[in-house]
């Protein structure tokens, strides 16, 4: 199994062979990060609750190279950017869980300000 680090060292490798670090502002990152995101959504645009299913079965190739897309940014954006993703995503878990204990949410999806 690859690690994040091997991952996004090959992904620095690639973007370095093609001198395109010069592109990555933060702001371009991001505005790409949205973009792939949305073309995540557009699978599931126009499509009935009773589709779904059955779409991301027939579709999961085609899902899957989005999401790879995002994580891609999201890789590149935590190493510009000195985030630690594994590191900030365990941190925001362990806050959700306070902010969502599970006496009070369990199955919810009430807000926590509304708990």
């Amino acid at each position: 199994m690859i690690t994040i680090k091997e991952l996004t060292d090959k992904i620095l490798q690639f973007r370095k062979e093609r001198d395109w670090e010069q592109f990555h502002t933060p702001k371009d990152l991001a505005i790409s990060l949205s973009l792939e995101a949305s073309e995540v959504l557009e699978h599931f645009q126009w499509k009935k609750p009773e589709e779904m299913q059955e779409y991301i079965q027939n579709h999961k190739e085609e899902i899957g190279e989005e999401l790879a897309d995002v994580f891609n940014y999201l890789l590149l954006m935590s190493n510009d950017f000195g985030i630690d993703l594994l590191e900030v995503l365990e941190k925001k878990i362990n806050k959700n869980a306070e902010k969502y204990p599970i006496e009070k949410s369990k199955g919810k999806s009430t807000k926590y300000t509304n708990l």
